[in-house]
């Protein structure tokens, strides 16, 4: 099965996630509480508060002066020595003012609280302002969620960090990480959302509250920071969620689930699409940041109804309307009086200061969203796309074990499911191709498929053939018949297939293949040369001997058997009909090694061969035989000397052969020049030291037939054999 490529073992990112989304939502929040205190400056002045203490004469375009608001605080407290609300009223305001004469200096914190100069002595108020109460909460809030993140994501840190040192990982620890890992970027999320959520809610509470706020004005601003938190708050989360659930998906399940379980989606969440995905960038790229836009552009606008102002004066008009007349027609009365509706607007200085500060962080955020957003996305479907891809491309090469991971539970992961059900299904359909092909195999051998040249069997036509040297080997049991008279016909089945599963893998072992079984009788090939066919020959002996070995202690009868073995010219070829096809040898080969299988019998031998066999051996010497006779088998007038191979007895036969061999062979020689008598004593010798030798029992029979008989006149040494 192919590897598939080691790859790196990421690290586990879990306080850099935190700490990213929280600064994220500080550089939305801190801009633009800065710009509300700008924005609501204005109405600190109209309260008479002169802004960072400075005592110079404060006019803006439409008529509001320093001196105005000096003189409205003298006046007040004026009224009411002993009053010290405006005070405090003025600390939530959060600016540094003084008033025309001198008299009083503050200097106000709008997080810690406010201190002021009275004629009664100095004066500190230690309340802090509302925001800069539920900032405080919500910092500590934040500590609580990062302290519980840490807890949390610890076990993820030491898993992949003790998998990246190659050290042991405990079953417990593999266990929780595989439980969590998936849910990990919603956790994580909640962990943090569980402190905007309180905080919000604490916010909230804020807002519901009669005592909370003196000023309409506090009021106001701390809705505008409510909202603008909540949205920040979602951003954050939401980006903290992708971030890590991007992670999940492409760094970190390759490292704890097997190849197995990533076959298939193991996302417990309902089928995604991708066009959600989509969707959801396209928000968070884009809406959300342009809601920060929308919030911003209201800001940045002033009420004309907030100026309270009953008449306005040409420059005020100028200013309002700009060279436009027609609007100072219809908005301005010839009296200076103003009939326009509550909802007009105007921007000044500030608000405009306001609006591009609000556009121009928007659109940073909207840049960085987008820089991260593209990138997730991007990888999220290019990745596993890729990947697929890839192991299309080896599963084309016919490796059918090749899978993707599923990464994703949107199409692609689903495509990626499909892929992988169909290369499983593939596999396993080729798998059983390959076993039908492997059974073809057993039938039709595939050296076969070789000789006639074809790739697959589907190629092979009838009457494809092809003409080759070959060596054929036949064995064959003797008597078998009366041996399978003992047994019934299982038995028999039983006992034939157990003898050919010693013998099969003998000759497979030796480079031949069994080309047919005829009932209990075997015919091998052998192409290469004829060593195989001699070394196979003289093996299945010594495999028989261990067969009638196992048969004797089971009490079953125990066989002989002979072997012929003959070299020649083979016509391989394809015969039978469109409905039945067969895969056969037709040559005279096969049929003399047929005869020489038959004459072990009548000379008593293990293994014969042919002359034609003995000299294509590159080295005949290496085996130990003995010339037998000159024979002219039945169906053939073509005479045949055959020798036999001595290494194919047993061992204290062999011996007694190979001490009588020369003996033998004088005999031979002698009987050949028809010198029988001569032949006779020799035959005898090699008898009297080795009685089980039939073929020198043969030779002492045909000497005592011709002393006694005569020679017949046309007898020329060669033995006619008729029977089959």
């Amino acid at each position: 099965m192919p590897r598939r490529p080691i790859k790196r073992i990421p690290r586990f990112y879990g306080l850099r996630i935190y700490l990213s989304s929280t600064i994220l939502y500080y550089w939305l929040v801190l801009p633009f509480i800065l710009i509300l205190y700008i924005k609501y400056a204005p109405d600190l002045k109209e309260r008479g508060i002169r802004t960072f203490g400075s005592e110079q004469t404060i006019s803006d375009s439409l008529g509001i002066t320093g001196d105005s608001i000096g003189r409205a605080i003298i006046s007040y407290i004026d009224d009411d020595p002993g009053n010290d609300t405006i005070l405090e009223k003025i600390v939530e305001s959060g600016i540094a003012a003084a008033d025309s004469t001198g008299d009083i200096n503050i200097l106000i914190n709008p997080i810690e609280g406010v201190t002021f100069q009275t004629e009664q002595g100095e004066k500190t108020v230690n309340e802090s302002t509302q925001i800069g109460k539920a900032f405080n909460f919500l910092f500590n809030l934040l500590l609580i969620s990062f302290l519980l993140g840490f807890i949390f994501n610890l076990p993820f840190k030491r898993y992949f960090s003790r998998k990246r040192k190659g050290k042991p990982i405990s079953p417990r620890l593999f266990k929780f990480c595989k439980r969590f890992l998936l849910k990990s970027p919603l956790i994580n999320a909640g962990l943090l959302g569980i402190s905007y959520v309180i905080a919000h809610g604490f916010m909230l509470y804020m807002l519901y509250s009669e005592s909370t706020f003196s000023l309409e004005m506090d009021k106001s601003r701390f809705i505008n920071f409510f909202y603008i938190s909540l949205i920040a708050s979602v951003l954050a989360l939401l980006f903290m969620y992708f971030w890590e659930k991007h992670r999940v998906h492409i760094k970190y399940i390759d490292h704890i689930y097997s190849e197995e379980e990533l076959r298939k989606r193991i996302f417990n969440l309902k089928v995604g699409r991708i066009r959600n995905r989509m969707i959801t960038s396209a928000l968070m790229t884009t809406l959300l940041p342009l809601t920060i836009v929308i919030l911003y552009l209201f800001l940045s606008v002033t009420y004309l109804d907030d100026l309270n102002i009953e008449k306005y004066s040409n420059e005020q008009r100028d200013i309002l309307f700009g060279e436009i007349e027609l609007f100072k027609d219809i908005f301005i009365d010839d009296d200076g009086s103003f009939n326009a509706p509550s909802s007009m607007f105007y921007i000044n200085a500030i608000n405009s200061f306001v609006m591009f500060i609000g556009i121009y962080g928007s659109i940073f955020i909207v840049f960085i969203y987008i820089l991260f957003f593209v990138k997730w996305t991007t990888q999220d479907i290019v990745h596993p796309v890729k990947e697929l891809l890839m192991n299309m491309k080896v599963t084309g090469k016919g490796e059918m074990n090749n899978f993707g991971i599923v990464r994703t539970n949107d199409e692609i992961g689903e495509l990626t499911e499909g892929y992988n059900e169909m290369t499983q299904k593939l596999g396993e359909y080729i798998q059983n191709i390959s076993s039908m092909t492997d059974a073809y195999y057993r039938f039709v051998p595939k050296q076969f498929l070789d000789f006639l040249g074809k790739e697959s069997y589907v190629d092979i036509k009838l009457g494809d053939q092809v003409q080759k040297e070959m060596t054929v080997l036949f064995s064959d049991i003797r008597s078998f018949t009366e041996i399978s008279e003992q047994m019934t016909p299982k038995e028999n089945f039983d006992y034939i297939n157990y003898y050919l599963g010693y013998m099969e893998p003998v000759i497979r072992n030796n480079n031949g293949f069994i080309d047919k079984y005829i009932g209990d009788s075997i015919m091998a090939l052998f192409s290469e040369n004829a060593e195989d066919a001699i070394n196979a020959a003289i093996e299945m002996r010594i495999k028989l001997s261990q067969f009638n070995q196992v048969m004797d202690q089971f009490g079953k009868p125990v066989i002989r058997s002979g072997i012929g073995i003959h070299s020649g010219s083979l016509m391989l070829g394809v015969v039978g009909g469109e409905g039945r096809m067969d895969g056969t040898v037709i040559s005279d080969a096969v049929n003399l090694t047929s005869r020489l299988e038959g004459l072990t019998k009548l000379y008593g031998s293990s293994i014969i061969i042919s002359q034609d066999t003995l000299i294509t051996l590159n080295n005949p010497s290496q085996y130990n035989y003995r010339f037998l006779d000159i024979v002219k088998v039945k169906g053939k007038s073509k005479a045949v000397y055959i020798f036999e191979i001595i290494d194919g007895d047993s061992d204290d036969i062999k011996q007694l052969k190979l001490k009588t061999k020369d003996k033998f062979a004088a005999g031979v020689n002698q009987y050949k020049s028809q010198q029988f008598k001569e032949a006779l004593k020799s035959f005898e010798a090699v008898h009297k030291v080795n009685s089980h030798d039939i073929t020198a029992e043969l030779y002492i029979s045909r000497c005592k037939k011709f002393i006694m008989h005569g020679v017949p006149e046309d007898w020329d040494g060669i033995e006619a054999i008729t029977w089959d």
